[in-house]
């Protein structure tokens, strides 16, 4: 890939496999490799171009080869790159017309690994944690919503994938901010919270996919059914609150469709379109603190 661009007046002809791309009078290239510590390509590495001011330009992955190939106007810009498990990179580079701005390549390091919290039982709290989510309404735009009532345990093993949590969730205290619809929500029709008052999760394993990302596989009962879900989640680390307590912080996320769980309820629109979609899209930002003691 390097060095295949020297400086080429504008929709310039090229041998080998870019031969027939033509760049716009005004544009350039740019190109990097990006490696790990032992010269290997970063797949998949994510990669975000700006402008000085911050504006996003393009942004994409690097491919099988950890090559990144853009052609952009000519300017300043700024190069963020970020995997998985090593530090982010950032580089400027500056795009002549016609010109090939190479920054070569680009060496991610290996990132810290963030230190795990201890052993032991620990508990959600409430006050610095939410479970959100996120449905499609008339095939357009989407409703946000959140669960204002619910309570968490956490027991961390010697060995973090022999960890265990369990959540329960008040379903009646379901807020999307309309109350017309929040009733809806608790009524027969879709959670039918007198029959259903509560939401559960119970974890079956902690699985490390490397660097801070976990999955955390369990069953959601939901509407008196039970499903196996997987929480797709980042670590985040440990930290201190005001008091000096410690804390751990983590973001979650998975997808739940409607259906699995027998909710089933729709109206269609014009043309067929869904009043509701089927997907519901959950995300979580959770902090847990040590369990305390029993009081005498």
């Amino acid at each position: 890939m390097f060095g295949l661009f020297g400086k080429r007046g504008a929709g310039a002809s090229r041998g080998g496999p870019f031969a027939g791309i033509a760049v716009p009078a005004s544009a350039g290239v740019l190109s990097c490799r990006v490696l790990d510590p032992v010269d290997e390509p970063v797949r998949q590495a994510e990669f975000t171009v700006s402008d000085t001011v911050g504006r996003k330009v393009l942004a994409g992955e690097t491919d099988p080869y950890g090559s990144v190939l853009a052609t952009v106007p000519a300017g300043e810009y700024r190069l963020a790159v970020t995997a998985e498990g090593y530090t982010p990179y950032r580089g400027n580079a500056v795009v002549e017309e016609g010109g090939h701005a190479g920054l070569g390549d680009v060496r991610l390091q290996v990132a810290p690994q963030l230190a795990l919290p201890e052993p032991g039982d620990w508990e959600i709290d409430p006050a610095h944690s939410q479970i959100g989510f996120t449905a499609r309404h008339i095939g357009l735009a989407r409703i946000h919503g959140r669960f204002n009532s619910f309570a968490g345990a956490v027991r961390i093993a010697e060995r973090m994938e022999h960890s265990a949590m369990h959540v329960v969730i008040d379903a009646a205290s379901i807020d999307t901010g309309v109350r017309m619809r929040d009733d809806h929500l608790r009524s027969g029709d879709f959670l039918d919270v007198g029959a259903y008052p509560t939401m559960e999760f119970y974890s079956e394993r902690f699985v490390h996919k490397g660097g801070s990302r976990w999955a955390v596989t369990g069953a959601l009962t939901l509407h008196g059914v039970s499903r196996t879900v997987t929480l797709d989640t980042q670590y985040l680390g440990l930290g201190n609150g005001l008091q000096g307590e410690t804390r751990g912080a983590c973001r979650a996320t998975t997808e739940l469709h409607r259906e699995d769980f027998t909710l089933t309820w729709q109206t269609l629109l014009a043309r067929g379109i869904a009043a509701v979609g089927s997907s519901i899209t959950i995300d979580l930002d959770v902090q847990i603190v040590p369990k305390a003691p029993p009081t005498a």
